[in-house]
């Protein structure tokens, strides 16, 4: 997926040209006219106190302030991009880099431009991913409100490092330095702000090499408010961590919910149980129904989910799903589904004939339904079977194709 990117022969000609440099220094920039200058000097004076060859790289998403005249007059070279967000700001912005190396961060003024020796040398060493951690580097007082430092950022990171394993402990620090290229091999997609969680998770599922380096955070130098809106960005990053991990978001859990189900209505079907003053029965036999049905259709989601993403690339090769789908082929599922749902008419015929035996009459819930609802739950799992294989079917024609 590209962004369009528009550059004018002006903004070329307003900045210094290196032939291939080493590095680019990415910001984003939307309306950032009272600190975008200050930022862009700050990286000029770590370009030329280091001699690195490199370029500072403006990526103005639509500024309607004097950004783009700024960041010219400072000696920056200025890209367009027109797709609104945040991330569509900076994968423009790659697109559009020159260097073999990227350090990204926000033209606010938070950031240390003038410090970025650590990631040069991380990214000289062979990372692809080099994140800054200001937890670990140190923050100003006031630099990160509260909810973020204390709930918000350690929250989401630490999910994050749960669920793709990374070494990773601030997801969501806007300094950071990469390999261009393999970036660009990751084929990213988001626009808003998730795109600082999606290039940690895409790099860690691609088995990119990462490492952090501490990094500091002062007070945001802006007059007015972040682009940041804490809840509806914070909601946007957490939906992507679990998007992106169809394990821990249905598969674990149904799972769970099969388990636990199937056993306890095991343990009912004998008859009623006492747990001290209380009483388990028929009512909550329907509940481990309900457990074992919603558990199987979230592990087939997790398998859908899984079989997708690998062939929309969203998710990495996996030879475990690739052996699930050789081994669950479609006639398998039909007659697995065909046996369950079988089965359990088979009990349902049995619960009838028990009703028959009576005249059809009054019969007692607790006897009758330690059939029926066995017989309901084979019934229903082997109908998702059966259509679920179907389905699997189609995914895998789509893979073929």
């Amino acid at each position: 997926m590209t962004v369009q990117v528009t550059e004018t022969a002006s903004e070329t000609a307003s900045q210094v040209h290196w032939v291939d440099p080493e590095l680019t220094i990415l910001m984003p920039c939307l309306n950032e006219a009272e600190t975008l200058g200050f930022c862009i000097d700050k990286a000029t004076d770590f370009l030329e106190r280091s001699g690195i060859s490199g370029e500072i790289l403006i990526a103005d998403n639509g500024s309607s302030d004097d950004s783009v005249e700024i960041a010219r007059s400072h000696g920056a070279r200025v890209v367009r991009v027109e797709e609104k967000g945040y991330g569509s700001a900076l994968r423009g912005g790659i697109e559009a880099a020159r260097g073999q190396y990227v350090i990204m961060g926000d033209a606010d003024a938070s950031y240390d431009f003038g410090a970025l020796d650590p990631f040069v040398e991380k990214l000289r060493q062979g990372y692809d991913l080099v994140m800054g951690n200001r937890f670990r580097g140190g923050m100003e007082p006031g630099a990160m409100p509260l909810l973020h430092r204390y709930l918000g950022n350690p929250v989401l990171s630490g999910i994050g490092k749960l669920l793709f394993q990374t070494p990773v402990g601030d997801f969501h620090c806007g300094l950071r330095g990469f390999s261009r290229q393999s970036i660009l091999d990751l084929d990213l997609t988001t626009t808003g702000m998730e795109f600082a969680s999606e290039v940690v998770v895409r790099s860690s599922l691609a088995r990119q090499s990462m490492t952090e380096v501490p990094t500091t955070l002062s007070q945001d130098g802006r007059s007015r408010p972040p682009h940041l809106r804490s809840w509806r960005d914070g909601w946007r990053h957490l939906r992507f961590l679990l998007l992106f991990s169809p394990s821990w978001l249905f598969l674990y859990p149904g799972l769970a919910l099969i388990v636990s189900g199937l056993l306890a209505m095991l343990w009912l079907l004998a008859g009623p149980r006492h747990l001290g003053t209380i009483t388990l029965d028929v009512n909550t036999l329907v509940y481990c129904a309900a457990a074992i049905v919603c558990g199987y259709q979230s592990v087939v989601f997790a398998l859908f989910a899984k079989v997708f993403a690998i062939d929309a690339d969203l998710l990495p090769y996996d030879p475990t799903v690739k052996r699930l789908k050789r081994r669950l082929r479609l006639e398998y599922g039909i007659l697995i589904g065909a046996l369950l749902f079988v089965g359990g008419l088979g009990a349902a015929f049995y619960a009838v004939g028990s009703w028959r035996a009576v005249a059809f009459g009054d019969l007692d819930p607790a006897e009758s339904l330690r059939i029926v609802i066995p017989s309901a739950t084979a019934m229903i799992i082997g109908a998702q079977t059966f259509s679920s294989s179907f389905f699997l079917g189609v995914l895998g024609l789509r893979s073929k194709r």
